[in-house]
């Protein structure tokens, strides 16, 4: 019971900062859902930010419901970390975050790989941020959302 109690003690920060951050990220799809902001124009949004020439963005509806599954994942790793109250079924939150665990895992190393061999059409400000910026932040909420997932039931129920 002690050892459970001083996982969860470690573990809870780090979930706490993957929730920020993955809801952070909800946030900024809702506004990239409508705006090309920070950047000044939708087609300098499309290369710098997804990687295509702007006539083969998303559609907003795309973008929100991103904005949407991001949002769930915040949830699902404060509720495995019981920082809020747990809603639906109680496996829910604990294979929420494996499943969530894996696909950040599968975007991370698959962006080091295309943009770092040079595979795709993507642009070159694109590649250059993917393997600086997009690839290690999911590799870094991976990281989290698997530390998050082996939290001890018994600690974290």
């Amino acid at each position: 019971m002690i050892e459970a109690e001083r996982i969860t003690q470690q573990g809870r920060p780090v979930a706490v900062a993957t929730a920020g951050a993955l809801g952070g990220l909800a946030v900024l799809h809702g506004v990239w859902a409508f705006s090309p902001w920070p950047l000044e124009s939708r087609a300098r949004y499309a290369e710098v930010l997804v990687g295509v020439a702007e006539e083969k963005l998303p559609s907003a509806k795309a973008t929100l419901g991103v904005a949407g599954l991001l949002s769930a994942a915040t949830s699902l790793v404060l509720m495995r970390a019981d920082v809020v109250p747990r809603v639906g079924p109680e496996w829910l939150p604990r294979w929420g975050v494996r499943v969530l665990a894996a696909i950040l895992l599968l975007r991370g190393v698959a962006g080091l790989v295309v943009s770092g061999f040079g595979r795709g059409n993507a642009p070159e400000a694109f590649r250059r941020l993917d393997l600086r910026v997009y690839s290690p932040l999911c590799l870094a909420l991976a990281a989290g959302a698997t530390t998050t997932a082996l939290l001890p039931d018994e600690a974290s129920s």
